[in-house]
């Protein structure tokens, strides 16, 4: 067991005891990754950290509940992944090839398969390292050292507005960027399982 997977165990464990300090720290750890993948879920920010922000308080709900023989990231994942399901079940698609769609990404994103989860997440920082100089510098400012739009602001020297619309573009970028291949990368997986 590594470091990291002991300081986790022992985070969780003082978690499921109710310590805040555990909790926050937890969630000073995991809260980029698991954004990260509730945006290659959704492709919509607001809805991806709608999603973080309900396991996050989910788990402090439930933490002395928490199974600690399992990865807490995989738990963290497999979290975020039913909230989204949850959330499509809520907003029924209106097309069939949109139940198709989704109908494949609930077989496709299964906590078990973690290459293909890892597959996005590389599509993803692949379209970041691609993003325009000033557009990558304000997201991982904002998205990697955790800093506010008003602390990027003052730091770069821009305002507040620049530094949302560079957010907001990367966004877009990276949406554009993964949609396509991320799908594909879905249909290679379905087709791998029909075949198998």
């Amino acid at each position: 067991m590594t470091n990291s997977n002991r300081n986790t165990v022992v985070l969780v464990e003082q978690l499921m005891t109710g310590e805040v300090q555990a909790f926050e720290k937890l969630m000073e750890g995991y809260h980029k990754k698991v954004l990260i993948y509730a945006y290659s879920l959704t492709n919509d920010y607001p809805q991806a950290q709608d999603i973080v922000q309900n396991v996050f308080l989910r788990i402090w709900e439930r933490r002395q509940n928490i199974n600690i023989r399992e990865s807490f990231q995989g738990l963290l994942y497999k979290s975020v992944y039913n909230e989204f399901i949850d959330n499509i079940r809520k907003n029924k698609p209106t097309t069939r090839l949109d139940e198709a769609y989704w109908n494949a990404v609930n077989i496709a994103v299964d906590d078990t398969n973690r290459q293909l989860l890892e597959d996005k997440i590389r599509l993803v920082k692949r379209e970041v390292e691609h993003l325009p100089t000033k557009c990558k510098q304000v997201f991982l400012l904002s998205k990697q050292d955790g800093l506010t739009n008003i602390e990027i602001a003052a730091y770069l020297n821009i305002s507040v507005k620049t530094v949302e619309y560079q957010i907001t573009n990367a966004y877009n970028i990276i949406r554009k960027g993964t949609e396509i291949k991320i799908k594909k990368l879905v249909l290679m997986f379905l087709s791998m399982v029909k075949s198998a």
